[in-house]
């Protein structure tokens, strides 16, 4: 019949408080950019509707509960994985499957314990952006959702008081920077167990570059649009853009079949024999005394290829590559990770031509029609050498109605080019000219790499994009050697000036070329202001690639040098950094101590000064006896003096045991004790 040992019902936790899953859904939005770059369209998608239908369902109790139904939803997930991405296995694959997970979590999440289950596993989604992407943005909009996941955590165990918004956020901003020191320390000296800090776990399913080893009529114009980034550029002990047009070499194409070219199928070491000119070729002149070289600094993007890029043209090779027949540089191993180095180029020609390179440099398909080797041949009877030949062409080009397009439709043969319809892309006047020039007897052969950039004058390097792939044509002048020669700009001049955005814009601003006819937003896009918050934005994202990204093994192989602990060994190293962080947690500790002790040293100082006053006074504290105890017994002995003590007693509770006394408190309390006694002296 009794009714003591009945306990009373356990309230349980059935619902997150709206805030803290506020600061959370926030946070899971900023670590949605990699995903939508790189995973099946329909992983974020169903992402974003889970937190949706989240804020819809928790206000009303709502929540996923039924087993069978997760079930079903996590074997249909793996299915749609499967179908995706063509197997369960893989980095994408895994990724999102943990996209999918943290979606049903968020739909039947309604406990604290499953809301700290869901920060935990948002934090294992920041860690996956970095697999997937580790570029300024992403990096940016993942250390947004870490702090942000912070900030919820905080937010959830301070509770709904009122006025509790922004404290977390301080909170969270106070716990990162205190944790600075100790990443800045970790990031320089802990030794690299790999060649750097950009990894790429994704496998590359083709080149990412603007061109392959083959060009065909409309390869390289369907990338017109392509915002990628190819690389930076910078040159050395230079602030200023250099002069002329840049040609950035890639690839030299040798094979010809009319409009369509292609590289050889491996490339080749540039052999020490092709500096000598073959009888009857003529020999070069020695390479001028006043011959210009142009030292570069490329930072290339990663792009799953081969080729790497410098100016026309390249003198020697640079570590982890061969300069490859044809004066470019071809990489060792495929570029799976961004790659800087430093190369210099010179404009003059060096070497000659052999008996074989002249003889494939003259190879022609025997498709080519009669109407088109009747007009290379014109040009051979009009001109007694190889340069009026090359003049006759251009002029061919430049008068006979051509035209430069982005969407120039599709030929059949290089006839109906050249003859009906003339108009094309770049790659179209590559190909079509160097195929002339051997019809006409002149050696010829494609390059195509990049033309031009964006020079960010903040920043002071040059921004060379997908959408600046260009093709150019080569041939072989007795007197000159391999000589450059660019079609495209006897059609369209202006674009061997800029970049090829630039020249878009302002062809079609001219009615020079076809487009649409508001060109509102891109004349606001090229404003001054939007053009120095892009630049702004460039430099940071060029900054973070060479400065954060780019610290590899041998970069902080040469700090470690500059600061004399490089030959001491891994393990010595380990140490040391453990002492400094030992060191700066001790110094923090001890700064946090000598803060919290300053202010609570000094009123107790004072408070023992009030004791000894109450002493001479006749009022003994004794030591066992609390403030407010020894507060009554010294008002009742010294009654004139019992309003001042009451209050030196009440301020010295507050400051001694209040977690944030007011502000001034400290100085009333110093006043109080110190006016303490003076009327009792009268």
């Amino acid at each position: 019949m009794s009714t003591s040992n009945t306990r009373s019902p356990v309230k349980t936790d059935t619902s997150i408080p709206r805030r803290p899953l506020l600061w959370m859904a926030t946070a899971l939005l900023f670590t949605l950019p990699p995903f939508f770059d790189s995973l099946a369209i329909w992983v974020p998608w169903l992402f974003l509707l889970s937190l949706a239908l989240k804020f819809w369902m928790e206000p009303r109790g709502y929540r996923l509960r039924s087993v069978v139904l997760k079930l079903m939803l996590v074997a249909t997930a793996l299915t749609i994985a499967f179908i995706s991405y063509d197997s369960v296995r893989g980095v994408e694959t895994g990724i999102s499957l943990l996209v999918v997970l943290m979606s049903l979590k968020i739909l039947e999440a309604h406990t604290a314990r499953e809301f700290r289950v869901m920060v935990l596993i948002g934090w294992m989604l920041c860690l996956c952006g970095f697999f997937l992407a580790q570029d300024f943005t992403t990096a940016l909009c993942l250390l947004i959702a870490f702090a942000l996941l912070v900030v919820a955590l905080i937010q959830f165990h301070r509770g709904a008081a009122p006025g509790a918004v922004w404290p977390p956020v301080g909170t969270t901003s106070k716990l990162l920077l205190q944790a600075s020191p100790l990443v800045v320390l970790f990031f320089l000296l802990f030794p690299r167990i790999n060649a750097g800090f950009r990894f790429e776990l994704r496998p590359f399913r083709s080149a990412n570059t603007g061109f392959s080893d083959r060009l065909s009529p409309g390869s390289i114009a369907a990338l017109a649009n392509s915002s990628q980034i190819a690389f930076r550029a910078e040159f050395p002990g230079s602030s200023t853009r250099p002069s002329g047009p840049m040609y950035w070499r890639g690839l030299v194409m040798w094979r010809c079949n009319g409009m369509e070219w292609r590289a050889p199928y491996e490339p080749r070491s540039k052999s020490p024999s092709s500096t000598l000119a073959i009888a009857g070729s003529g020999g070069l002149p020695a390479p001028s005394a006043n011959a210009k070289e142009i030292q570069q600094r490329v930072t290339l993007a990663p792009n799953g290829a081969r080729w790497m890029f410098a100016l026309d043209r390249p003198i020697k090779a640079v570590p982890g590559a061969m300069l490859a027949r044809g004066d470019y540089l071809s990489s060792v191993q495929p570029i799976r990770k961004a790659r800087r180095y430093e190369v210099v180029s010179s404009e003059f020609s060096r070497g000659a031509i052999t008996a074989k390179e002249r003889a494939e440099a003259l190879e022609v398909p025997a498709s080519i029609s009669p109407a088109v080797r009747d007009l290379a041949h014109s040009w051979t009877v009009q001109n007694h050498d190889s340069r009026g030949v090359v003049t006759s062409a251009l002029q061919f080009f430049r008068t006979q109605g051509f035209s430069y397009s982005l969407t120039p439709g599709e030929y059949e043969d290089l006839e109906e080019f050249l003859f009906r319809r003339r108009v094309g892309f770049c790659e179209h006047y590559a190909t079509s000219f160097a195929t002339l020039m051997r019809l006409a007897g002149i050696p010829a052969r494609v390059v195509v790499g990049y033309l031009g950039g964006e020079y960010n004058d903040l920043g002071h390097f040059f921004l060379v994009r997908q959408s600046d792939t260009h093709a150019w044509c080569e041939v072989w002048l007795p007197e000159k050697g391999w000589t450059r020669v660019d079609p495209t700009a006897a059609v369209a001049p202006g674009r061997t000036s800029v970049d090829l955005t630039t020249f878009l814009e302002t062809s079609i601003a001219s009615g020079q070329m076809g487009g649409r006819s508001n060109t509102l937003i891109a004349r606001l896009l090229r404003s001054a202001v939007f053009t120095n918050v892009r630049f702004i934005w460039q430099t940071l994202s060029y900054q973070w690639d060479t400065r954060l990204v780019a610290f590899d093994a041998d970069v902080q192989d040469v700090l470690l040098t500059s600061l004399g602990i490089a030959s001491r060994g891994t393990f010595f190293l380990l140490m040391e950094i453990l002492l400094v962080a030992i060191a700066l947690l001790a110094m923090y500790l001890g700064w946090m101590q000598l803060r919290t002790r300053s202010r609570v040293d000094r009123v107790k100082a004072l408070y023992e000064y009030f004791c000894r006053k109450t002493a001479r006074l006749g009022v003994r504290r004794d030591p066992c006896e609390g403030p407010l105890d020894f507060a009554r017994r010294a008002a009742l002995s010294l009654p004139n003096e019992s309003n001042r003590i009451r209050q030196i007693a009440d301020t010295y509770i507050l400051l001694r045991y209040a977690p944030q006394p007011a502000p001034g408190m400290l100085d009333t309390f110093a006043k109080e004790v110190n006016a303490f006694g003076a009327r009792t002296r009268h």
